[in-house]
């Protein structure tokens, strides 16, 4: 019996026995979801490192540049894996196919205790951070915030989608309407001089200021976990892929053109929070706070997203093993995940804990998800080129065009990524890749 049998076998039996995911998402909230998760609160701190490490207007552009067009390499190999087997399990599906349940194991295994749930709390402390300069809750304030938004968000997505689906659009156009009017006030400011950076000569570095960039428009990936979700995938998934990197390198570049207009680049490679800076010139205070709230929406959104496709693994993963079978139950009403939500919600909720304790919570975030997400986005890559040589006469809806030269550019991209994750990381590093390996015992328990 060859892997596709198999696959039928099982989704008969899961169609008898218990729910399955619906195809009930539209093109604009396919979109909408894949926004809210790249436009985080990356946008507001990244353009000052960015121009720190190129130091004249023209590498800013360049780098955001490069940044989009890498997204879209990247999009186009994610959009014929994403076609091609449409799946609840996103990368887990095709790390299966190309490589075997124990790389596949070990991915939903990392990504359920590191990758997703080490986002959800990296931008929940971001959130935590900005809230509590609108309404401070003592010592603690961030982390509190941060465990509120998570279980809340988690008690939303449970609900069922169509409350998660709708919040998330709503936050989604609210963060562009904000962005666009960052964008407005920069734009139509007097021209700030600009003299170019003289960084010192440890610092300058154009492969480290793409990392930063590359940070900024991370999460569009995450589209592979809504292909068994979204209505005419075939089609969709491409399209919902191309709108969003278009829409968000747009966003991207006039953002930068208004700091670069309003502050200077000098100005905004030393500055601390550039887009508060920025309508601080122009409005005082009431400026910095309203960036504050923007950054809060945008978090929300980020965080909401991140929940709602980190589950969709855990599912996968429960009805591949034995022991984690319990993670692999639909709940019909409402349609959603419910377990894989309440353990994904108590690990992010644990790292939380970890992130109050070290005092450093966003950067033992980066440290802990960093090598890890890396290292299984260039297997995720590869896939695709091992399922072209194992499964050629697939039906592919879209082929990636120029193959092979597109996955083999995007998987040196990776690489390199990987290397500077590992080079630039500290203990949290240390404990995610533990962390990981954890999952090994659970690889013999795969079917």
């Amino acid at each position: 019996m060859d892997l596709d049998q198999v696959e039928n076998h099982y989704a008969k039996w899961d169609g008898m026995h218990k729910a399955a995911p619906q195809p009930t998402l539209v093109l604009a909230d396919a979109i909408a979801l894949i926004v809210g998760l790249v436009i985080g609160a990356g946008i507001f701190e990244t353009p000052a490192l960015v121009a720190a490490n190129t130091g004249t207007t023209s590498g800013v552009i360049q780098l955001w540049l490069i940044g989009g067009a890498v997204s879209l390499l990247g999009a186009l190999c994610y959009a014929e894996l994403a076609t091609a087997y449409p799946h609840v399990g996103g990368n887990y599906y095709y790390l299966k196919r190309a490589f075997g349940s124990p790389v596949a194991v070990l991915f939903a295994w990392a990504r359920m205790t590191v990758i997703q749930t080490g986002s959800i709390a990296l931008l929940a402390f971001v959130f935590g951070d900005y809230a509590s300069q609108l309404l401070p809750l003592g010592g603690y304030s961030p982390a509190i915030y941060a465990a509120a938004a998570i279980a809340l968000l988690t008690l939303l997505n449970i609900i069922g989608l169509r409350q998660s689906k709708r919040l998330q659009n709503w936050l989604a156009v609210c963060l562009v309407l904000g962005l666009l009017l960052v964008i407005c006030v920069g734009l139509t400011a007097p021209a700030a001089a600009n003299p170019p950076v003289v960084p010192s000569e440890s610092s300058p570095s154009w492969g480290l200021g793409l990392v930063f960039v590359l940070l900024s428009y991370g999460g569009w990936n995450e589209a592979a976990y809504i292909s068994a979700e979204i209505q005419n995938p075939q089609r969709n998934i491409v399209r919902s892929l191309l709108w969003s990197i278009g829409i968000i390198t747009g966003l991207y570049l006039l953002i930068n053109l208004a700091y670069l207009q309003g502050l200077g680049v000098a100005s905004m490679a030393n500055s601390q929070a550039v887009a508060a800076d920025l309508l601080r010139q122009s409005w005082g205070e009431s400026g910095a706070a309203f960036v504050s709230l923007l950054v809060v929406i945008a978090t929300l959104g980020s965080i909401n997203a991140t929940i709602f496709t980190g589950a969709r693994t855990s599912f996968a993963l429960g009805q591949d093993v034995a022991p984690l079978r319990w993670l692999g139950h639909w709940h019909p009403h409402p349609s959603s995940p419910t377990t894989a939500y309440l353990l994904q919600g108590g690990i992010a909720l644990a790292l939380i804990g970890l992130g109050t304790f070290t005092r450093r919570g966003f950067e033992t975030m980066v440290d802990y998800t960093a090598p890890i997400f890396w290292l299984f986005f260039l297997l995720s890559t590869l896939s695709l080129i091992v399922l072209r040589i194992q499964e050629p006469d697939r039906p592919r809806p879209f082929r990636v065009p120029l193959y092979p030269l597109v996955p083999l550019l995007f998987c040196a991209i990776c690489g390199y990524l990987l290397y500077s994750s590992l080079i630039f990381t500290g203990i949290g590093a240390i404990i995610g890749i533990v962390v990981v390996l954890l999952g090994i015992p659970f690889i013999r328990h795969s079917r």
